[in-house]
C-alpha cells in the first residue's frame, strides 16, 4: 500500500518535471524562431500539457484497453471545460470576442458531437462495428 503511494507519488513528479521541461524548451525554440506569445500559449503549451494523457491513452490503447483511453481524453476534456473553466471564471470574469462566439465555440461544439456520432456508430445504432475504426480516427486527427 505504501509503495503504491511512492509510486504514484513518483510519476505525478515525473510528469511535474517532464511538463516543465518540454514546454520550457518548446517555448525557448518557439521565441527564437519570432513566434508570438498567444501562438506559443495555444499550441507548444496546450500540447506540453496533454502529453501525459497522450502518452497514458497510448499505453493503455497498445495493452488492449481502448475504453480507458476514450475515457481519458472524455474526462481531461471534461475537467478542462468544467473544472479549471469555472475556477477561472469564478476569479475573474472570461470575456469572449467576437471570433470565440462565431468560430471557436460552434466547432469546439461541432467535434464534440461528431465524437457522439462516432461512439454511437459504434454501438451499432447506425449499423456501425463496436468500437472506433482507423477512419474514424483518422477523421478526428484531421479534424
Amino acid at each position: 500500500m505504501v509503495l503504491d503511494f511512492l509510486w504514484v507519488v513518483a510519476g505525478l513528479v515525473m510528469i511535474l518535471l517532464g511538463s516543465d521541461w518540454l514546454v520550457g524548451g518548446a517555448s525557448s525554440i518557439a521565441r527564437k524562431y519570432g513566434i508570438s506569445e498567444f501562438v506559443i500559449g495555444m499550441t507548444i503549451v496546450g500540447i506540453g500539457t496533454s502529453t501525459p494523457e497522450l502518452v497514458s491513452s497510448g499505453i493503455a490503447a497498445v495493452g488492449g484497453h481502448g475504453d480507458m483511453a476514450l475515457g481519458n481524453v472524455t474526462g481531461s476534456n471534461i475537467c478542462n471545460i468544467l473544472l479549471i473553466l469555472g475556477v477561472t471564471a469564478l476569479i475573474s470574469p472570461i470575456g469572449f470576442t467576437r471570433t470565440n462566439v462565431r468560430k471557436d465555440l460552434p466547432f469546439a461544439i461541432a467535434v464534440s458531437l461528431f465524437l457522439l456520432v462516432i461512439l454511437y456508430n459504434g454501438f451499432g445504432l447506425f449499423g456501425g462495428m463496436p468500437g472506433i475504426s482507423r477512419l474514424d480516427a483518422l477523421s478526428l486527427l484531421l479534424i
